[in-house]
């Protein structure tokens, strides 16, 4: 059974262009991953920088599979450190 992983992350305006980058590339990455499906990126309306992620993934195994590849790891500590947060991570089935 397929899970949606639901990823939020908020970023002081001035560092927009920054993550971005960042998440450019962890798309890049992602998508030669197995077992993924689908992402889409949402700007939340009511809150400037706040963003959510919704990440289709074929099972939790590849999902768990994916939070342990070191390329992701990588970008990954870049957007937390540019963030200065810890990215949060919902999975949902």
């Amino acid at each position: 059974m397929s899970v949606k992983i639901f990823i939020k992350r908020t970023v002081s305006e001035g560092k927009v262009p920054e993550l971005t980058v960042l998440l450019k590339r962890l798309r890049s990455v992602t998508l030669m991953q197995p077992g993924y499906i689908s992402g889409q990126t949402l700007k939340r309306l009511d809150k400037p920088g706040e963003t959510m992620v919704i990440s289709t993934w074929r099972s939790i195994e590849d999902w768990n599979d994916w939070v342990k590849n070191e390329k992701r790891i990588v970008i990954q500590k870049e957007i937390d450190d540019l963030l200065g947060a810890e990215t949060e991570y919902e999975v949902y089935e």
